[in-house]
């Protein structure tokens, strides 16, 4: 009988056929879902309505990562959720067989080779690239070491425009108190090896667009990435006539989503120089203040979008004077609500519902430009559904269905069998155009040192 580690088990789990190689599972146990590239095997796995992923891999680095997610989760970083670990695994020979390693699948979330297709944009390569840059400062900032950093240990998920990155594989990860200069070397050192690599793979597959050069990739994550910890981290010193710029720089961190917890603020003698550095930053600025008002647990761009149209209904409403947790629940029931109604039923795994409500929001603007009068947040959003949201694919998945024979009966990541050899169709890459990849990145540290807004 196999043995299960887990603080929060699934007794859905338990009759599973352990006792077969993860390769050889029968196909009804299984999911079709697009995995990235990964050294062991991989299955996704469907239990009842829920699914999860399962890795065979040696036992001591089953248990070690699976221990390392339970740490990265209670520090608030976003990863994939372990669920346990399956030991003690026999086939019918008496043959030992790998442990398996069983997270939860991350709902709406995609590999990078999924979102990489003949035509993608510019922009969309470069706010992939941001949300990498992120993910890792994130993870340096809590003392963590991935030791592989890559595209393909990495999930991403659709935020506002931009995409929020997800740790997905953290075997060769350590956690230590603090980080030296010389270990965050060491993984941006890895990351340039393994990224170049990825993206001469995709450069090779006809996958990368022909004005994007891997070397130029890797060198522009390697200084957004020096950018974004300077600002996170680094000692500013000004005089005592320029007080303002610790404000400025507590904004500037919450613009770019992170929370400043202390500052370590230092005089001269004479209290004519000053000296700030922030002390410990968190991530997640946005949306811990619209999960506190609201209850809506989204990434952190969805709660920045969510809460500036907060703030224009207190505006429209004229409620700047009044509670901000009652005007955020009359929000929340009249617009945010209203609009999630209405998404039909069938139509509610195509996106996440902040997702939705963005795209709502973007599709009223330029239709209410379009017809030089502000559409209704109701029409709009029927509107959105009608001529937007039935045509992209679905990025959740809630009920597992047959959908017909697979491609690879032992590898369901590959998915089904297609008739129609054509490139898949991706709305979200119709319309594709040139942009200057210099001004797509999300963040802009140098205009926020400016003062100029972040779109």
């Amino acid at each position: 009988m196999p043995r299960f580690l887990s603080s929060r088990p699934d007794a859905r789990l338990i009759p599973l056929p352990w006792g077969t190689p993860l390769a050889e599972w029968p196909v009804e146990n299984l999911v079709a879902l697009p995995r990235g590239i990964s050294r062991h095997v991989v299955r996704f796995i469907r239990v009842g309505d829920g699914v999860y992923a399962a890795k065979e891999v040696i036992e001591h680095l089953a248990v070690h990562e699976y221990r390392l997610l339970h740490d990265l989760h209670r520090l608030a970083t976003p990863a994939v959720e372990p669920v346990g670990v399956i030991t003690e695994r026999y086939d019918a020979d008496g043959t030992r067989l790998d442990p398996v390693l069983v997270t939860k699948h991350l709902q709406f979330a995609l590999p990078y080779r999924s979102l990489f297709t003949p035509g993608v944009r510019q922009d969309t390569v470069t706010r992939l690239l941001d949300a990498m840059v992120v993910l890792l400062a994130r993870l340096h900032l809590v003392g963590f070491l991935w030791g592989d950093v890559s595209l393909s240990n990495i999930l991403f998920r659709r935020d506002a425009g931009a995409f929020a990155a997800y740790l997905v594989d953290a075997e060769t990860g350590e956690l230590h108190e603090q980080l030296s200069d010389g270990q965050r070397a060491h993984d941006l050192s890895i990351a340039r090896t393994n990224l170049f690599g990825e993206f001469s793979d995709l450069e090779a597959g006809g996958m990368l667009d022909e004005s994007l050069d891997p070397q130029t990739l890797v060198e522009s994550i390697e200084a957004r990435y020096a950018e974004l910890w300077t600002e996170l981290t680094g000692v500013e010193e000004f005089d005592g006539s320029e007080m303002h710029r610790i404000d400025s720089r507590v904004r500037r961190l919450n613009a770019l989503g992170f929370d400043v917890a202390e500052l370590d603020i230092t005089t001269d003698f004479g209290g004519t120089s000053i000296r700030i550095q922030p002390k410990v930053v968190d991530a997640g600025h946005h949306s811990r203040r619209l999960l506190r008002l609201t209850g809506l647990d989204t990434e952190e761009n969805q709660a920045r979008r969510l809460l500036n149209d907060l703030d224009a209904f207190r505006a429209r409403t004229d409620q700047q004077n009044a509670d901000e947790a009652i005007v955020a629940h009359q929000w929340l029931t009249e617009v945010f609500e209203t609009v999630v109604k209405r998404i039909p039923a069938e139509l509610r795994g195509k996106l996440e519902p902040a997702e939705v409500f963005h795209e709502v929001l973007e599709f009223r603007w330029y239709q209410s430009e379009k017809a030089g009068r502000e559409l209704p947040i109701d029409e709009a959003a029927d509107r959105y559904v009608a001529e937007v949201l039935t045509t992209k694919p679905d990025e959740a998945l809630t009920n597992v269905e047959v959908m017909g024979p697979l491609q690879n009966p032992y590898d369901p990541s590959q998915g089904y069998v297609d008739d129609d050899d054509t490139v898949p169709y991706d709305p979200w890459e119709d319309g594709a155009e040139e942009v200057d990849e210099r001004m797509a990145t999300w963040f802009d540290i140098d205009a926020l040192r400016k003062g100029k807004p972040q779109t």
